[in-house]
């Protein structure tokens, strides 16, 4: 008897990664975790429902993630890449068409979605500005708000942008030159250096 809504979401986060959101039924859910519709009723209302606890659970998880690349005594530049790191294999990791699933058939979702991740993407970004420049990494001399604003649209616009392939935006070429460009334009001659190991780490793990 599954008494527990973390493991049902667990077989769901499954489900509509393989095979997106619309083809699966509240059929298919009940028969891969082995209990009945009923039961399955009995922590869902219904598949609306089911979905809303599923982008709940996943911004969940994104958060205790990123969280932890704060407690791992990283410099800015090293959270950065982290940071950004992990954003850029759930991108690699998510199935196109569970996004485009659930902006087409559960846009109220799909919103909360996208303003979660675009409000707390700024709170990351910013409290990394501040970071950077307390430990002389980044110019003092830099408006946090609007170099944050700068760098949040300017990954949103590649991710929604038609002009980059699926393959192309998650690819670690991109993920290098967008942090490259991003850190370039910011950094001290100190953070010029650490920019400039981390973009040696990153090449050298690409090629393995």
């Amino acid at each position: 008897m599954i008494d527990d809504l973390k493991i049902i979401l667990t077989k769901v986060r499954e489900l509509y990664t393989k095979y997106g959101i619309k083809s699966i039924t509240m059929d298919d859910v009940a028969r891969e975790l082995g209990i009945s519709k009923k039961t399955l009723y009995h922590f869902v209302t219904d598949k609306d429902d089911l979905v809303g606890k599923f982008v709940n659970n996943e911004i969940d998880f994104r958060q205790e993630e990123i969280c932890k690349c704060f407690s791992y005594g990283f410099n800015a530049i090293e959270e950065l890449f982290e940071i950004s790191g992990f954003m850029n294999k759930v991108m690699r990791d998510q199935n196109p068409a569970t996004e485009y699933d659930l902006r087409k058939y559960y846009p109220h979702h799909y919103q909360k979605t996208v303003s979660t991740r675009r409000e707390r993407m700024y709170s990351y970004i910013l409290l990394n500005l501040k970071k950077g420049k307390e430990e002389g990494l980044y110019r003092e001399d830099l408006d946090e708000v609007i170099i944050a604003k700068l760098h949040l649209s300017r990954s949103e616009n590649v991710h929604f942008n038609e002009l980059f392939t699926v393959e192309e935006f998650t690819s670690m070429k991109l993920f290098g030159e967008l942090l490259a460009y991003h850190v370039r334009g910011i950094a001290t001659e100190k953070g010029i250096t650490v920019l400039e190991k981390k973009l040696k780490e990153l090449e050298t793990n690409t090629n393995k």
